[in-house]
């Protein structure tokens, strides 16, 4: 049966008079969340108190939610686990890597993430012989020799939406000799992902974009098979030991995917996470590409006709693209406050790119042509050259 989307729009919150196109950067609240938490809240802390490790079963949510995000990824059940942050799980996943091989490179892009980047640097710093080689993105598959240990790859660029080929990158990393590490921010909940499938031997992402887990929600992990058992997490936290209880005070990795896990895991958010995953649960992945690639067609077509001074940075190859579409002006910044002051949420990364992000669950076409209609109006009577819009906030 065909993905409802009206129902699944349906199950979030929208506030009256805004059309949201920043699920790429936050996703919305979904209504089930509020109460999960609130349940959780009030039923499992304020009643079960201490109990509620057992009885509400929160040490198993790690897990847990780890494979119902597995489906999401194309990851092998049991081999994905939920904690931590994605700069931490990218962290663990480098160290890793790096443990496993003699050679001393880490091979990344220049459109990286700048926190995956950092998370390498500070790792090379605090090793010594390691160093950190970027290139740019077209030319990462030529530059993976065998000097690489470890190439660190973003599927989806977070400013212009390129998006790598898992499969071939992974191909040639292992032709190599070299591991290969996928960052799937702006991957999980935008379009059929499959880590197994394409070779990857790690994978880490964040859950509080497409999959809606709210504010600073948990990041994952994921281990292929292949290294579950061998793989030494360089953060050695007492909930990765094989027995947490036994409070040893010699480290002993636990089995497999649970040897990724660090400290206490962060019970609130999993539980709206989890509230978050019901909503999947109703969506066929294939269902939701297709209408992401009608969504982006529709913006990027519609702006165009309608737009002008807007150059198109994002791929309009299907197959290079994920489920955002990021256009550049000089004013990028100035044209995105504009927006949102009329009710149209989208956001800038600098220098001068405009970002606008389209999930399926709730994203229409509607929404599409309203979005494009207040855009053209801004471009073409210059609203948006007001001192207010050019000033910049904290948070972009």
């Amino acid at each position: 049966m065909p993905t409802d989307f009206a129902k699944t729009r349906a199950q979030f919150h929208l506030p009256e008079g805004v059309i949201y196109l920043d699920g790429n950067s936050l996703g919305p609240l979904p209504h089930a969340a509020a109460a999960r938490v609130a349940g959780c809240i009030g039923q499992e802390w304020g009643e079960m108190l201490i109990r509620g490790w057992n009885k509400a079963g929160w040490m198993d949510q790690p897990s847990r939610v780890g494979d119902r995000i597995a489906r999401l990824i194309g990851a092998e059940a049991g081999h994905v686990v939920m904690g931590d942050t994605l700069s931490i799980k990218v962290y663990q996943a480098l160290a890793s890597c790096l443990q496993m091989s003699d050679r001393k490179v880490i091979l990344s892009d220049t459109g990286n993430f700048p926190s995956d980047l950092y998370m390498a640097q500070g790792l090379c710093a605090t090793l010594g012989d390691r160093s950190l080689k970027t290139v740019a993105p077209e030319a990462v598959l030529e530059a993976i020799d065998e000097t690489v240990a470890v190439v660190l790859i973003t599927e989806v660029d977070y400013r212009t939406g390129r998006r790598h080929d898992m499969k071939a990158l992974s191909a040639r990393a292992h032709e190599k000799g070299a591991l290969i590490v996928w960052d799937l921010a702006h991957s999980a909940g935008a379009f059929p992902v499959g880590v197994a499938e394409g070779g990857a031997d790690f994978a880490v992402g964040c859950t509080y974009k497409y999959l809606n887990s709210g504010p600073g929600g948990p990041a994952f992990i994921y281990v292929a098979p292949r290294h579950a058992e061998t793989a030494r997490p360089a953060l050695s936290g007492w909930l990765g030991h094989e027995a947490p209880f036994a409070f040893d005070t010699d480290y002993r990795p636990g089995r497999g995917i649970e040897r990724m896990r660090v400290g206490t895991p962060p019970v609130l958010q999993l539980a709206a996470l989890e509230a978050a995953l019901d909503i999947w649960d109703q969506v066929d992945l294939d269902d939701l590409r297709a209408r992401s690639l009608e969504l982006t067609d529709r913006f990027i077509a519609g702006v165009e006709a309608t737009c002008p001074g807007l150059t198109l940075v994002t791929p309009r190859d299907h197959a290079r693209r994920g489920s955002q579409v990021s256009f550049s002006h000089p004013e990028g910044y100035a044209i995105m406050q504009a927006l949102i002051h009329e009710g149209v949420i989208g956001d800038f990364r600098a220098p001068d790119i405009l970002r606008f992000g389209f999930t399926p669950l709730y994203t229409t076409f509607e929404d599409v042509d309203g979005a494009v209609a207040v855009l053209g109006r801004i471009m073409t009577t210059g609203a948006w050259d007001r001192p207010e819009f050019k000033t910049r906030a904290k948070v972009t």
